[in-house]
């Protein structure tokens, strides 16, 4: 159930794939957004939205953000995508402040610091677990722009994918209404998928014929090790993609039990950014 009196909800990670429909879903239902961003110059957020400069690892920054604020939208990493340190410290002073819900966005299947601080405060709190974003597959924008091909590795990786939206969507339905206490959601797509099946999706909302060029293992190692990633995130893509848990290619009701309507399809979100495909 979500509650028809207007709250006012801080969102950080505001400019994210996650926070920036969220913001938009806030508005929509008429609450009252305040957005915590690195770069307010940079933000580009709606007429209306307060808009804080900080992030989530400089707790001294974070008061004016949480003061006034009736619930909060919280990610799990600061400077640097790095894991916060600083747990404790955050859900002290949003419990301080007043805040009384709070949204995890989780990055990884084990609690981390912030969600473990959280779940031992009396804060109310719900944890949100999307498996792969939609949005992921914007990588392969410039070469089904220039080529009519997608170049990725593991064609059998099933994956039951979730428009970045839904996920929104679903955080605003848990930070402004009630019964989400202390529940952990799993957020899945409607479908289970493979690259080649997402190959062909694009191509058929295109009207045109993209290939798929399986890549090595190999030739994917070297790729995440030239965009900077280390051994411990290269280990970590490798597990999800040869023996991901079942619960990244099980397809869960949650989006549509919480929101009230069903998860959209890959084909509804290569739609609508068909615009980075062309």
């Amino acid at each position: 159930m979500t509650t028809s009196e207007p709250r006012t909800v801080l969102v950080t990670g505001a400019t994210g794939n996650v926070g920036r429909p969220l913001v938009d879903s806030l508005l929509a239902a008429g609450h009252r957004v305040r957005a915590l961003t690195r770069d307010p110059s940079r933000a580009a957020l709606p007429e209306g939205v307060e808009v804080l400069a900080g992030n989530l690892s400089d707790t001294a920054a974070l008061a004016p953000a949480f003061e006034g604020a009736d619930a909060a939208h919280l990610i799990t990493f600061g400077d640097d995508y790095a894991p916060l340190t600083n747990g404790e410290q955050i859900t002290e002073l949003a419990a301080k402040s007043g805040v009384s819900a709070v949204s995890v966005l989780k990055g990884d299947v084990t609690k981390s610091p912030l969600e473990e601080a959280i779940e031992a405060s009396s804060l109310r709190w719900t944890f949100l677990g999307p498996v792969e974003f939609m949005s992921n597959t914007l990588e392969w924008a410039d070469s089904v722009r220039t080529e009519s091909v997608i170049r990725a590795g593991f064609p059998g990786a099933r994956s039951a994918m979730i428009h970045d939206g839904d996920i929104a969507e679903t955080a605003a339905a848990v930070l402004t209404g009630d019964g989400h206490h202390g529940r952990e959601y799993w957020l899945t797509g409607p479908e289970v998928l493979t690259p080649p099946d997402q190959a062909r999706i694009i191509g058929e909302v295109l009207g045109r014929e993209i290939r798929f060029v399986e890549l090595s293992r190999d030739e994917v190692v070297a790729q995440w090790r030239s965009q900077g990633f280390g051994d411990e995130d290269i280990e970590f893509f490798l597990t999800m993609r040869t023996d991901p848990p079942e619960a990244g290619y099980t397809v869960l009701p949650t989006v549509e039990e919480v929101t009230g309507r069903p998860a959209r399809t890959y084909r509804t979100w290569v739609t609508e950014n068909l615009e980075a495909f062309q």
